[in-house]
């Protein structure tokens, strides 16, 4: 059995790499930190992307841990342009996995990038929880490589931030919703 917690960072000033947390969204980090602080927490993993870092940093400090990064926990690229119709693109992905834009990531090899790392946080995590800070297109998809019902319309629905917690025991895996957004 695992347990761990995906969290989608805080709120942005954009979506660049090197995007920094806005003022609103250091406060959320804040609070998420006083609402993750008790769960037991011995590993931090956040996608490398600022935002995310910036995000894991308050519950790091408390819990007097580093924050390790991962490049397999960015942000899953949906095509190597900008689409002005992105959203029906997206959606379009979580239908059909396979389907990949010029220069992008299908869903399929999006949430194998980030599978791997959960699975290597999972095999060194001998039952002790962890958290992993990553992006709200490849939280979405990590969560539904868990739960299969999880899919678009639960990526619209995300917050930033927003907290699953995941509980790992074979076909009885599931994804439960923790974040009250206060």
């Amino acid at each position: 059995m695992g347990l761990f917690y995906v969290i989608r960072h805080c709120e942005a000033e954009g979506q660049a790499p090197g995007a920094p947390l806005t003022a609103a969204g250091r406060a959320q980090a804040e609070r998420l930190a006083g609402q993750l602080a008790g769960l037991g927490l011995r590993r931090i993993i956040a996608s490398p992307y600022r935002r995310a870092v910036e995000t894991a940093e308050p519950l790091a400090r408390r819990l007097g841990l580093p924050v390790e990064t991962d490049e397999r926990l960015v942000e899953r690229v949906l095509a190597g342009e900008s689409l002005p119709d992105w959203r029906e693109k997206l959606a379009q992905t979580f239908a059909d996995p396979d389907l990949c834009f010029a220069g992008g990531e299908s869903s399929r090899q999006a949430a194998a990038r980030g599978m791997a790392a959960v699975e290597a946080a999972l095999a060194a995590a001998e039952g002790v929880p962890f958290a992993l800070v990553t992006h709200g297109c490849l939280a979405t998809l990590l969560l539904r490589a868990v739960d299969p019902a999880i899919g678009f319309a639960d990526w619209e629905r995300m917050t930033t931030p927003d907290v699953y917690r995941v509980t790992v025991s074979g076909p009885e895996s599931r994804v439960d919703r923790m974040w009250s957004g206060r």
